[in-house]
């Protein structure tokens, strides 16, 4: 695999708020350990890092400003900074984080950067849209799936998908349409230290 010295890693939504119960069940207990380790690899090689915050206009989430949940995760909070390389914050309140503040694509844009690293939650919502939007706008994406998670969800006719099934589903989406290569997040860690 190869990483381009200027490749961002983009960390989405890695929130406090995700930590309440009101998501239900989660899948993939080592995410947050493996989306520190992307944050550090990316920091530590001088390479962009943009860290993207869902601001919820809904007044209820526990995602939305003034309210504790809108939070970094304290790891991904201590993190920030600390690099050598370029850093983006933006927030956004939709799911894609190339609709946020400010312009994610013309911050890449403007540092010639062709080759995206997606990381975060959820699986597929945010991570999914924020790489396949990516994919559209013609940048190289890669998908570290173990670091991302999501939560058991219902859909219409009362069809329930546990964590795994919706986080798999996104897999085989974004590979088999050709958005995003899907990863594991050690490859990329790997090939950033090269």
């Amino acid at each position: 695999m190869e990483i381009a010295e200027n490749a961002a890693l983009v960390v989405v939504d890695v929130q406090e708020g995700f930590e309440e119960g009101c998501w239900g069940p989660r899948n993939n207990p080592e995410a947050d350990r493996n989306i520190a380790e992307l944050i550090d690899a990316w920091q530590e090689s001088g390479r962009p890092v943009v860290f993207v915050r869902h601001d919820s206009t809904k007044p209820d989430s526990p995602l939305r400003p003034g309210y504790s949940g809108n939070a970094f995760k304290g790891y991904v909070e201590e993190r920030r900074g600390k690099g050598s390389g370029p850093e983006l914050f933006l927030t956004k309140t939709v799911n894609s984080a190339f609709y946020g503040t400010p312009d994610l694509g013309a911050w890449l844009n403007e540092a010639g950067v062709r080759q995206i690293v997606v990381a975060g939650i959820q699986t597929n919502m945010c991570a999914e849209t924020t790489a396949r939007m990516g994919g559209n706008l013609g940048y190289e994406v890669f998908f570290a799936f173990d670091a991302t998670y999501t939560f058991d969800a219902v859909g219409p006719w009362g069809w329930e998908l546990s964590a795994d099934q919706l986080a798999r589903a996104t897999a085989v989406t974004l590979h088999s349409g050709g958005f995003a290569k899907v990863v594991a997040s050690a490859e990329l860690v790997a090939a950033a230290g090269k």
